[in-house]
Formats: C-alpha cells, sequence, structure tokens
C-alpha cells in the first residue's frame, strides 16, 4: 500500500511537470505563431512595396527614355500604353505619300514673287540650216518658270547728295546736305536687314547665332561674335516699353492659359544657388507674355496679374498657382488640365502590368470625354444640336465621377491606382468648370505649345549668358 502511495505521488509530480511543460510550449507556441503571423505581413508589405518602387522606377525609366511627344506615330508606340487601340480605326498605318483614289494636290501660287527674266539664245552655229545654212528668223519665245533663291551680303554705299548756295543772303548755312539713313545702333556698320535677320534667327528659329554666323562666312560676310553680342545688349533697352505693354495687356485678359518650363540663366544670382532659371508663360485673349524668373513660386504668376484681377485660368495641377493670393480670394478661378489628368493613367499603365487594363479603361472614358467636348464645339450654342452634344457631354462627366467613386469605395484597389483617382476627384470642380464656360478648352496644350520655342532654344543653345539676353 505504501508502496501504491509512493507510485502515485510520483505519477502526480510527473503530471504536475508535464502540465507546466505543455503550458511553456503553449506560451511558446502562441510566441511563434504571433511571429509568424508579422513575418507575413511584413512579406507581404514588403512585396507590395517593392512592386510600387518597381513602378516608380518603370515610370521614371519612360520619363528618361520615352518620347516626350503625345503624338501617335505608326513605328513609336512608347507614349502610350499597348492595347490602347479603341477606336483607331485600323492598326496597319497608311502608306505615305499621294493615294491612287484621291484628287493630286494643287500647285501652289507664286505670282507674289517678282519674276527675273532671263533670255536663252541659241548659239549662232545652230541658226542656220543644217543643208543649205540659210540663217533662222526670231519666232516668239517659249516660256516657262521655276523658283529660285538669291541670299547675298552686300555693301550699301550711301551717298548723300549736297547742296550749295547760289545767292548772298547772310543766314542759313553755306552748303545743305540730305539727311543720313536712320540706323538702329548709332555709327554701327550693321544695317537694320541684318539686325531683323540675326533677330528672327535667334527668338523665331531658335537656332543659336554661332551657326547664322557660320552661314554668313559661306556669304564672305565675317561677321564678329562680339559685334552681334553688343548688339543684341543695345537693343534689348528699345524692346523693353513693348515687353511691359505686353505685360499690362495680358494681364487684363478675362482668360487665360498658364505654364511653365524651366530656363538656363548662367550667371551668379544674389540667393540662389545653381543656374536653373523659370520661364512663366502666360497666353491671354490676344497677346502671349513671357516672364524669366529665378524662382518656381506663386508670387510670379501672383505678381503677374492685378490683385482684383476677374479671370479664369487654364493651368495644370501645380500648386503655385493653388498658393496664389487672387486664388484664395476668389478673383482668379483655376480650371485645370485633362490632358495632365490622362497622363496619370498611362504612367500607373506603363509602371505597373496588373494595373494596364484599369488604366486602359480609363483611358477610353478620356478619350470619350474629349470625343464629346469636341462634338458640342461643333454645334451654336442655344440650337437644339448643341443641347443634345450638351447632355451627352455632361452624363459621360457625370459617368465619370461616379466610376472614381466606385472604385475608391472598393479596399482592394491598389495604392498607385488609388492616389490617381484621389487626385482627380480632389481637382474636380476645375476639371469640369468647362462645361459651363465655352471658352475653356480640356487642356493647357495651347499655353505649352508657347513654351516650345524655349524648348527648342534650351536645347540649341542651353540658355542665357548673361541676364540682360533673358
Amino acid at each position: 500500500m505504501r508502496e501504491l502511495r509512493r507510485e502515485v505521488l510520483a505519477l502526480r509530480q510527473e503530471v504536475v511537470s508535464l502540465r507546466r511543460d505543455n503550458f511553456d510550449l503553449r506560451k511558446e507556441v502562441g510566441y511563434w505563431k504571433s511571429m509568424h503571423a508579422r513575418a507575413v505581413d511584413r512579406e507581404r508589405q514588403l512585396e507590395a512595396e517593392v512592386e510600387q518602387l518597381r513602378g516608380e522606377n518603370r515610370k521614371l525609366q519612360d520619363q528618361l527614355f520615352g518620347r516626350r511627344s503625345e503624338k501617335d506615330l505608326p513605328e513609336d508606340r512608347s507614349n502610350h500604353l499597348d492595347g490602347d487601340e479603341e477606336d483607331r480605326g485600323s492598326t496597319q498605318p497608311a502608306k505615305r505619300g499621294q493615294r491612287k483614289d484621291r484628287p493630286g494636290p494643287k500647285r501652289r501660287d507664286y505670282n507674289h514673287l517678282p519674276v527675273v527674266e532671263e533670255i536663252r539664245e541659241l548659239p549662232q552655229n545652230r541658226r542656220v540650216c543644217p543643208q543649205c545654212a540659210a540663217g533662222f528668223a526670231p519666232n516668239d519665245t517659249e516660256d516657262s518658270e521655276q523658283i529660285e533663291i538669291d541670299v547675298r551680303a552686300y555693301r550699301r554705299r550711301i551717298r548723300r547728295r549736297r547742296y550749295r548756295r547760289t545767292c548772298d543772303c547772310p543766314a542759313g548755312p553755306r552748303t545743305v546736305t540730305a539727311p543720313p539713313v536712320p540706323k538702329l545702333i548709332p555709327k554701327g556698320l550693321l544695317g537694320v536687314s541684318v539686325w531683323v535677320e540675326i533677330l528672327l534667327d535667334k527668338f523665331s528659329s531658335h537656332r543659336p547665332t554661332e551657326r547664322l554666323l557660320r552661314h554668313w562666312r559661306w556669304l564672305e560676310l565675317d561677321v564678329a561674335p562680339g559685334t552681334v553680342a553688343d548688339g543684341l545688349k543695345r537693343l534689348e533697352p528699345l524692346f523693353q516699353p513693348l515687353h511691359e505693354a505686353l505685360l499690362e495687356r495680358n494681364a487684363e485678359s478675362t482668360f487665360a492659359q498658364a505654364d511653365e518650363t524651366r530656363w538656363m540663366v548662367f550667371i551668379d544670382h544674389e540667393g540662389k544657388s545653381g543656374h536653373q532659371w523659370w520661364l512663366w508663360v502666360f497666353l491671354g485673349t490676344d497677346t502671349v507674355a513671357y516672364r524669366l524668373d529665378p524662382g518656381r513660386s506663386h508670387d510670379v504668376p501672383e505678381g503677374h496679374f492685378p490683385a482684383d484681377a476677374s479671370v479664369v485660368m487654364m493651368v495644370d495641377r501645380y500648386a503655385a498657382y493653388k498658393a496664389m493670393g487672387q486664388v484664395k480670394t476668389g478673383t482668379v478661378i483655376l480650371a485645370f488640365c485633362w490632358a495632365h489628368v490622362r497622363r496619370d493613367f498611362v504612367k500607373v499603365g506603363k509602371g505597373w502590368e496588373t494595373s494596364k487594363p484599369w488604366a486602359l479603361a480609363w483611358l477610353q472614358r478620356i478619350r470619350a470625354l474629349y470625343r464629346q467636348y469636341y462634338e458640342r464645339r461643333k454645334h451654336e450654342a442655344g440650337s437644339a444640336a448643341f443641347a443634345a452634344a450638351d447632355a451627352h457631354l455632361r452624363q459621360t462627366v457625370t459617368a465619370l465621377r461616379e466610376q472614381a467613386e466606385t472604385e475608391l469605395a472598393d479596399s482592394k484597389l491598389p495604392t498607385h491606382a488609388r492616389k490617381v483617382l484621389v487626385s482627380l476627384l480632389g481637382h474636380w470642380a476645375g476639371l469640369t468648370r468647362f462645361l459651363d464656360d465655352r471658352r475653356i478648352p480640356l487642356d493647357n496644350n495651347a499655353s505649352e505649345r508657347q513654351a516650345r520655342g524655349a524648348a527648342l532654344g534650351r536645347k540649341n543653345y542651353y540658355g542665357s549668358g548673361a541676364l540682360w539676353s533673358g
């Protein structure tokens, strides 16, 4: 009996020990389960982060190496997504040149050009009959024309007539000379036509001046670069009144578009590091104004328009425009660009392969919006056709908003897609102002085109070497 009790006691002690071990193991199981869950969650977050970074990397690669233009080229689809072919018609590119089933283009009329006649004579030995040597008699002409260009440099020698008095009157000079020819630069050797050529080549063709001077050397006209630079510096004050008048006139516009692009100014400017400045473009009703400024802050557009300005301004979504004092007081109303919204979806489709179908669907909706917008523009306001097109356009806009709100309510929507839709709805008021104001286009492409010349100049001659030349 005593042995049995001893054995029961040992078993009880063993049970207590096993229970303690079981409890410890249960705690360890719970710990490792929680650690595993954390690891799985962390891995999921890291995978999402990696995918996000890969998408951002693809977007940056496209920004660096992709095409800048959004024009569709048959041989290059890098600027829109593969598969974005709906409503494009045949995928086969049309052949270039004249088509057999189309009428040929009309020959252009050059009757406005001056005519320089040239007589082509038959050689003397061919003006006789080859058999009897009898001479040929003139018999009218056979006429034809061809276009020629005569580019030459020449010296304009001006002889000012002098006149001597033939009377004995005591008053007045004895000799009178004809007035001199007006000059842009006093005592300058280069005439007005030369400076017109320099200005047009620089600021219309956006070519480096050295290239023009090289062309002139082919014409045996050797002009020193320093002469041109000094002359342009002398001419710059003559344009200041015109520039100020353009700025004042432009600021009076009731509808405007604005954009900005970088411009290099290779000088040391107080309070600024580096040489990157910004060229601001303001496209008004009948003027285009340019402002060159070291910064890209709201001070530039805010200073361009008066404090009490009443203007609707089409811009991209850059924050400087939203920070304008006139925008905060409500005197400047911002309308936002749909082309920039479209680019957001293009970037998502290029950056994340899994989101390409989603991006393509939105691109098709935006394409339909553009199509219906231009359909409404074909009709006169107040007509029945305009009312029908306007109703259709407003339905499309409403459907776009509802689609965005529905997708944002989906918790499974990827972060990069959600970001685009949040931005879309955040700018919705400015994106839809075109519905009630026919002056407002869907995009600010017109102002971007006005900055195209600066972009060409930036690529051709890098920027400005002095502040006055900007």
